[in-house]
């Protein structure tokens, strides 16, 4: 006997029934991809692996709050000790919008126009974000974890591309919740 969809894939069906976020999924995105922290870690790693053959980084400026979980991991990976952040505020309600510096860079790392720099952020979605960043470091090299064909151009480095129409549900975002048994009784 084959198990249901719901089974196999618990936390996807646990994503369609939570109401809260049932705006995103029908109105924005109509395909789910729900990632664990197990998942995420590999992938960070994978990305690592990726960028050990590009030389030594004397910095990374991550974007927050998406870019300080990878950055930490490939940091770890490469041997990387200096790390900055970036600010910048797109998007609210799960909706995209107007972005908004909310911290900038610091004036040691904007002074070679990012060479020797490595950019990082868990997903390059539109490109809006990473358009500010690459006007303000040309010569850095940029990576991601999950790339979207809109913004993907604008990546050096990525482990996996998803569609346009995919909404991510990174781990910091989900919780655990009760799941009723595959038969129904308690």
């Amino acid at each position: 006997m084959g198990m249901n969809a719901a089974a196999r894939f618990p936390l996807r069906a646990q994503l369609a029934m939570t109401p809260h976020l049932e705006g995103i999924m029908t109105e924005q995105a109509p395909k789910a991809f729900p990632v664990s922290w197990d998942q995420f870690h590999r992938d960070s790693r994978a990305l690592a692996w990726r960028l050990s053959g590009q030389g030594a980084f004397r910095a990374i400026v991550c974007i927050t709050r998406g870019g300080l979980v990878p950055a930490a991991i490939v940091a770890r990976e490469l041997g990387t000790r200096v790390i900055e952040t970036i600010s910048i505020a797109s998007y609210s309600g799960g909706r995209q919008g107007s972005l908004s510096i909310l911290k900038g860079i610091s004036p040691e790392i904007l002074a070679e126009e990012g060479a020797g720099i490595l950019v990082i952020d868990d997903l390059v979605d539109t490109g809006a974000t990473m358009k500010v960043v690459r006007e303000m470091l040309p010569k850095a090299h940029v990576a991601t974890v999950y790339a979207k064909p809109l913004g993907r151009p604008l990546v050096d480095t990525f482990v996996t591309e998803v569609s346009q129409d995919t909404w991510i549900y990174f781990p910091w975002d989900l919780e655990l919740s009760y799941a009723k048994p595959i038969i129904g009784k308690e």
